[in-house]
């Protein structure tokens, strides 16, 4: 059965007096609150979060998620890559379900509403539904993807694109972390934490799926609106790049002679930079990691690896700029070697406008300001729409700022989100 596009359709007046009641239901402070818990797990002296992907801070948020999840009745389950999933089974709990969520993981100087908002958005629905007397006539799952941020496993979005066939579990599993702690090994001490829950199986039949996110950028605010309506996802490809020179000594090697891994990459960066300037500004072009061998003060650098994050809105001239890098590389290296690898590539797309109709639908009845807006940031949408109908809700977050401490949003804005939210679940589920 398709996802319908309209918020409300011939016959369906009690069910659209039962979405508006229950998004009425949505409490900001009972949402606030939950915010405010979560942070504590993986807290940081500024402010912020640092929740790494299966790591104890997570575990933590998965026991403090479960235990909000069971006072509502949901069933909690795991899958062989590490999702989480909470199950409110519906009238017909063989149905494909909807799913509503993002992720608990964060960045090392993260922020307490990046990926946990479209989590506990999801949550507070459920309740607000339940509170409104509103029972589902298929299962809605809220769920937790492993590892969005590819923060300590790289590539990011490991929970999804396995979830959605996208990627191999055995390819996943073999990654390791800058410890050398594969994800095999992280996730089974995670699941042993978790041993009493239920093991789903992946690729499993979905309904449709709504993402619900702070917008990480800075229009909605700019512009005085609550929400975002996402059209679509930028394309993304990620690389890394290993230098590879010679170890020698800082005092004795003449220039001539050394083969300097940093000097390399330092070259090889600013040609990079030169190759994807863009005097529109739509190129989105980021060094975030630099990792230098042996890393000592009086020694020639003999190893760098380094990330390459490279994003645009038009996928044609993502796969030419990222097409080029590796001769920009070996132009640049010198007496160095260098390798590049290419561990993700993601051309941009668009959502269904079925399900960006229900959304804008959703907020018009409401009565909460809202505009269409393209997501430059990548998220687990990305791979749920190659299996369901997917959209997303954006709601503003201060400034912009996102992937730093000092994220910040209003329980206001929240709320609106969540609003949406649970009205399109009642649309969803019929």
């Amino acid at each position: 059965m398709a996802a319908t596009g309209r918020a409300r359709g011939p016959g369906t007046d009690h069910e659209d007096l039962v979405s508006v009641t229950a998004a009425a239901r949505v409490d900001a402070r009972r949402l606030w609150l939950r915010h405010e818990a979560m942070a504590r797990h993986g807290a940081t002296a500024a402010g912020g979060v640092n929740r790494q992907a299966l790591s104890v801070q997570e575990a933590q948020a998965w026991q403090l998620l479960i235990g909000w999840g069971r006072e509502l009745g949901l069933m909690p389950a795991t899958d062989a890559v590490g999702n989480l999933f909470l199950r409110w089974p519906g009238r017909d709990p063989l149905a494909a379900p909807v799913l509503t969520g993002s992720h608990l993981d964060s960045q090392p100087t993260g922020g307490r509403f990046d990926g946990v908002y479209g989590v506990l958005a999801g949550l507070e629905a459920v309740q607000a539904l339940q509170e409104a007397a509103h029972v589902p006539a298929r299962p809605i799952d809220i769920v937790a993807w492993m590892n969005e941020e590819g923060s300590r496993f790289a590539p990011g979005m490991m929970g999804s694109s396995v979830f959605s066939g996208a990627r191999g579990l055995q390819e996943v599993l073999a990654v390791t972390d800058a410890d050398g702690v594969a994800v095999a090994e992280a996730l089974a001490d995670h699941a042993a934490a978790f041993a009493d829950l239920p093991c789903w199986p992946l690729q499993r039949p979905v309904h449709a799926y709504l993402e619900a996110h702070i917008e990480q950028g800075p229009l909605l605010e700019r512009e005085g609106l609550s929400v975002g309506i996402v059209t679509g996802i930028q394309g993304k490809r990620t690389f890394s790049v290993t230098v590879a020179g010679q170890e020698a000594h800082a005092g004795t090697t003449p220039s001539s002679q050394r083969q300097d891994a940093l000097l390399a990459a330092v070259r090889i960066i600013s040609g990079l930079v030169a190759w994807c300037h863009d005097p529109q500004d739509l190129v989105r072009f980021t060094v975030g990691r630099l990792d230098v061998l042996p890393n000592a003060p009086s020694v020639v650098p003999a190893s760098v690896r380094f990330s390459i994050d490279l994003r645009h809105p038009d996928s044609q001239r993502l796969c030419h700029l990222g097409d080029g890098i590796l001769a920009v590389c070996e132009a640049q290296a010198g007496p160095c070697r260098v390798t590049v690898t290419e561990l993700s590539n993601a051309q941009s797309l668009e959502f269904p406008a079925s399900i960006r109709q229900l959304l804008s639908a959703c907020a018009n009845d409401l009565q909460i300001s809202h505009m269409d807006i393209l997501s430059a940031a990548g998220h687990d949408a990305r791979y749920l729409h190659e299996v369901c109908p997917t959209g997303m809700i954006f709601v503003p977050c201060k400034g912009g700022v996102s992937h730093n401490e000092a994220e910040s949003a209003t329980a206001s804005d929240l709320a609106a989100g969540a609003r949406v939210l649970t009205q399109a679940l009642v649309a969803l589920t019929r």
